[in-house]
């Protein structure tokens, strides 16, 4: 073992390629599995549940608003009582909560279980990334972060495609599948080191230190960097999109499910390079040029007329994605010693949840509200959001580079 500068007890000699890697991967993809595995059955969940667009847009709500309240509080018990003992449950209340929302077709059952299910995902990818910044360090550290990006990267290009897939069979069949959750519980309680992240730490104390790094000019820009990208991401890509594909152009679920992966295939590919790329660049300046791009694509997006043109747009936002979110995380973890980093992660999942809830409503809302035609409003609002964040991300460069 070895003292890194920060004073964290880290372990640089733990092969990347152990179950215990491979548990915190799994964990990462199924944090992000609970919206991109159903998005392309937003159109039809309309349909099983008799609802609007708005409403159906309540389906990722009800599943992120948990993460928003709850997560600082799972980041305390991280650091308070180990990542293990917080991880399994969590794991075990997804998978459970998920597969539920199969068995029936009451709307508030559903988005009660959709809550319940979201409370279960709140700390999956924060504690995944959290473990990473305990075992390992230096720029294996970097690369491994990259790597946890690059895969989950992977699973939202896969999830969409498998989503839309398993929806042809029945609209309930995608959710069974959230039980996958279940044996990676039962796996991470064989194999994870209890003690991992375990300190003595008392709440009084904990409180008034983190509160303290939460008010840094870094930590907040941090912050308001992560919930930014994610109400862009949720609202225009994940949410706003997969409708507009369906009323405009007559897609199916499967169909909009391929679509959906570009991004995600772009943004597994520059998270897997994550590594190198940060010797080149400071996280501030990657985090500005992923918002260039990310903005870029969806000004792209504004101008399509094709399907095609559509797809190639989201290359560019997946880019964005892949450069923006992992040195938002690098950045995060750096700032704070081991006793501290879940907590930390804690708050950053709670803006990424912020994010979530916001933009999912947000864009269907006034798109069904100040528009003619949800169509209209879905297109104005891929190109107030594309300038917006375009314009920002040149400027934050251009002060970055200084």
């Amino acid at each position: 073992m070895a003292e890194n500068t920060s004073g964290d007890t880290v372990g640089s000699a733990v092969p990347w390629y152990s179950v215990v890697f491979y548990v915190i991967v799994s964990s990462s993809l199924i944090g992000v599995m609970g919206v991109s595995l159903i998005s392309p059955l937003l159109p039809e969940l309309r349909a099983v549940f008799g609802v609007s667009d708005a409403v159906v847009g309540l389906f990722v709500t009800a599943y992120s608003i948990p993460g928003i309240f709850i997560t600082p509080f799972i980041g305390y018990a991280a650091d308070r009582i180990g990542r293990k003992w917080v991880l399994v449950p969590l794991l075990f209340t997804f998978g459970i909560a998920g597969a539920g929302i199969a068995f029936t077709t009451n709307l508030l059952v559903a988005l009660g279980l959709r809550f319940l299910q979201g409370i279960g995902a709140t700390a999956l990818v924060m504690l995944a990334v959290t473990l990473i910044g305990d075992i390992y360090d230096g720029n294996r550290r970097d690369t491994l972060v990259g790597i946890n990006g690059s895969m989950i990267g992977v699973g939202a290009a896969f999830y969409p495609l498998l989503g839309g897939t398993l929806a042809t069979i029945r609209w309930s069949v995608p959710f069974l599948f959230f039980g996958v959750a279940i044996p990676i519980g039962v796996l991470a309680v064989v194999t994870l080191d209890e003690s991992t992240g375990a300190s003595d730490v008392q709440l009084s104390t904990y409180v008034t230190r983190i509160y303290a790094v939460i008010l840094s000019p870094e930590a907040l820009a941090l912050f308001a960097a992560m919930f930014f990208a994610v109400f862009v991401y949720y609202g225009a890509v994940v949410t706003a999109l997969p409708l507009l594909l369906s009323d405009e152009f007559g897609l199916t679920a499967s169909t909009i499910g391929l679509i959906l992966a570009v991004a995600a295939l772009a943004n597994a590919v520059t998270s897997s390079l994550y590594g190198r790329i940060s010797q080149r660049r400071t996280a501030p300046q990657l985090i500005s040029l992923g918002f260039v791009a990310f903005g870029s694509g969806l000004l792209l997006i504004w101008r399509s007329a094709t399907t095609w043109s559509i797809a190639i747009a989201l290359i560019a936002f997946g880019i964005g994605i892949g450069l923006a979110l992992p040195s938002v995380d690098m950045k995060v973890i750096t700032l704070v010693s081991a006793d501290l980093r879940a907590g930390m992660m804690g708050v950053r999942t709670s803006m990424l949840r912020l994010g979530q809830t916001v933009g999912a409503v947000g864009f269907t809302f006034v798109a069904e509200t100040f528009f003619v035609s949800t169509v209209e409003g879905y297109r104005a609002l891929m190109l107030v959001a594309g300038i917006l964040v375009t314009a920002t991300g040149g400027l934050l460069y251009v002060l970055f580079r200084n």
